[in-house]
C-alpha cells in the first residue's frame, strides 16, 4: 500500500500539522491501495499562506516567463502519460482503455489549450475611448476538484490560475487524490517557483475553511449542486469571487429523421461512459412519437450487450463506480424508477452476476419515463438512462428545459435548419449536435444551478483575471 501522507506546500512535500489517515480504496477490489493524510484549518492556513507569499513575484513574471514554465508541464505529462493513465485506472475504477484515451488525454488537451488560449491574451489593451485597459491576475485562488474526471477539472483550474499569474491551493476530491499528487510532481519537474502551487488533502471541512479563508482571493469549485452553494455561502463573507461548475441533467432530443441506429447507440454509450459518472451525460432522452417504438427496440439491443469487467483489462466495457456511497445512491434512484412506474428496458437493481465484489452497476434503461420522476429531475450520476417521448418540436424543447440544471443539452436530426433553431432555445451552456464532441479550447459550463462561470480556453483565462482601467490624461 502506497503511503501518502504528506502535502505539497511551498514547493516541499511536508508533513500534515495533525495526523488524520485515510484509506484510498480500490472501487473494483474494495481494497486500500494508498493512505492519505485529511488536512485541517491548519494545514489550509499553512498553504495559503505559502501561496500568498509566492504572488508579490509570481504575479509579476511576464506571460513569456509562464509559458516555458507551462510548456515544461505539457512536456513533463507527455513523459508521465502512462502513469497518469494507470494511477486513475487504479483510484477511479476507468477502464485501461478508457483511462488512456479519454480520461488522461485531458491533461494534454487542457493544457494545450491554455497556451494556446494565453498567447493570444491581450493584458493591456487601448479602449476607444482613450483609457487604457489591463488583466491582472486575481490573486491566491482556492481549487476544488471531484472525482469523476479527475485530472479534467484539476488541468481546467490549476492551469489558468498558473498561466494568468495566480497563484493556488488545490484541494482534490479524498476518493481520487492520488493522481493529483501525481500532478504535484509533475509541477515540481517542471520548475515552478516554490508556494505558486500547493495541495492539501482533505473533505469537505478543509474545503470550507479554504472558502471562507481571508487571504483567498478566488474559489473555483466543480462538484454536486448542493457542495456549490455550500462554498458560494461561506465565500460571500469575504465576497471572493466564485466559479462553479455543478450537476446536469441533460436532455437529448432524438427527433425522427435522425440516423437512428448510429446516434441512438452513440447516445446511449455517451451516458454509459465513465460509468455514468459525467455531468454533461446525455441522461434523457427525448424521443419523438413516430419512432418511439423503434428507439427502444435499438435501446434494449444496446443496453443488454454493454457489459461491465475489470478495469486493467484493455477494452470498452464499464468500470465500477467510485464509492460504497455512490453505489448506494445509484441503487436507490434505480429503485425509485421502479417504483415510480418506469418501465425498466435492461438492468435493474443490485450487482452484474460475477461481480459481487467492488462497486459495479447493471447498465439500466429506463422507457415509459415521465418528466416528474425522480430519475428524470435528479442527476443518478450512474450507467442509468431515462427515456420519454415527446409529440412535436415545441413539446420537446419544454421537457428539455424543464429541470434545474442547464450544463449540456444534445441534439439528434437530420435537419441542419432545426439543429440550430432547436439549439437556440435549449437553456444549456453547451448543445451538442449528431454526435459533435466537446473540443479542447472551447468553453466549458452550463446555465441555471449547473453553475456559473466557463472553464477551457481563453474563457477559463478571464475567470482568474481581474480587469483594471487606468484613466490617462487627454492627449495634447
Amino acid at each position: 500500500m502506497l503511503d501518502k501522507r504528506k502535502f505539497y506546500i511551498n514547493g516541499e512535500w511536508v508533513d500534515p500539522i495533525e495526523a488524520k489517515d485515510l484509506e484510498v480504496l480500490n472501487p473494483a477490489t474494495e481494497r486500500p491501495i494508498a493512505v492519505i493524510s485529511m488536512g485541517s484549518a491548519a494545514d489550509i492556513d499553512r498553504a495559503v499562506a505559502a501561496a500568498k507569499g509566492a504572488f508579490a513575484t509570481y504575479s509579476q513574471t511576464s506571460v513569456e516567463e509562464r509559458l516555458v514554465l507551462l510548456e515544461k508541464l505539457l512536456s513533463v505529462y507527455k513523459r508521465r502519460y502512462n502513469e497518469m493513465a494507470a494511477t486513475i485506472t487504479m483510484e477511479l475504477g476507468a477502464p485501461a482503455t478508457m483511462a488512456r484515451e479519454q480520461q488522461a488525454d485531458v491533461g494534454v488537451g487542457h493544457l494545450q489549450g491554455f497556451i494556446d488560449a494565453l498567447k493570444r491574451l491581450k493584458t493591456r489593451d487601448r479602449l476607444p475611448n482613450g483609457d487604457v485597459m489591463l488583466r491582472e491576475p486575481i490573486g491566491v485562488c482556492g481549487l476544488i476538484t471531484p472525482w469523476n474526471w479527475p485530472i479534467n477539472q484539476i488541468a481546467l483550474k490549476v492551469v489558468p490560475a498558473l498561466a494568468t499569474g495566480c497563484t493556488c491551493v488545490l484541494k482534490p476530491s479524498e476518493f481520487t487524490p492520488l493522481n493529483a499528487m501525481l500532478y504535484a510532481e509533475m509541477i515540481h519537474e517542471a520548475g515552478f517557483p516554490a508556494g505558486v502551487f500547493n495541495l492539501v488533502n482533505g473533505d469537505g471541512i478543509n474545503g470550507a475553511a479554504l472558502s471562507k479563508h481571508r487571504d483567498i482571493d478566488m474559489m473555483s469549485f466543480t462538484g454536486s449542486t448542493r457542495a456549490g452553494i455550500a462554498v458560494s455561502k461561506d465565500a460571500a463573507e469575504t465576497v471572493k469571487r466564485v466559479t462553479l461548475e455543478l450537476g446536469g441533467k441533460s436532455p437529448n432530443i432524438v427527433f425522427a429523421d435522425a440516423d437512428l441506429e448510429e446516434r441512438v447507440t452513440g447516445s446511449i454509450l455517451e451516458c454509459f461512459n465513465n460509468s455514468g459518472q459525467s455531468c454533461d451525460a446525455p441522461t434523457r432522452m427525448l424521443v419523438e412519437r413516430g419512432v418511439y417504438d423503434k428507439v427502444l427496440q435499438i435501446a434494449r439491443r444496446v443496453g443488454a450487450e454493454a457489459r461491465v469487467g475489470d478495469p486493467t483489462k484493455e477494452g470498452s466495457h464499464i468500470g465500477p463506480l467510485v464509492s460504497h456511497i455512490q453505489y448506494g445512491r445509484v441503487q436507490a434512484l434505480i429503485e425509485a424508477g421502479i417504483a415510480e412506474g418506469a418501465k425498466l428496458l435492461v438492468g435493474g437493481v443490485g450487482k452484474p452476476e460475477g461481480f459481487e465484489t467492488g462497486y459495479f452497476v447493471k447498465p439500466t434503461i429506463f422507457a415509459d419515463v415521465d418528466n416528474t420522476m425522480r430519475i428524470a429531475r435528479e442527476e443518478v450520476f450512474g450507467p442509468v438512462l431515462a427515456i420519454i417521448p415527446f409529440d412535436t418540436e415545441e413539446e420537446a424543447i419544454r421537457i428539455a428545459n424543464d429541470t434545474n440544471y442547464g450544463l449540456a443539452a444534445y441534439v439528434q436530426t437530420g435537419d441542419p435548419k432545426r439543429a440550430e433553431r432547436v439549439a437556440a432555445r435549449l437553456r444549456a451552456g453547451m448543445v451538442h449536435i449528431n454526435g459533435g464532441p466537446h473540443r479542447y479550447g472551447s468553453p466549458f459550463g452550463g446555465y441555471k444551478q449547473s453553475g456559473n462561470g466557463r472553464e477551457g480556453g481563453l474563457f477559463g483565462l478571464e475567470d482568474f483575471l481581474e480587469v483594471k482601467t487606468v484613466h490617462v490624461p487627454d492627449a495634447a
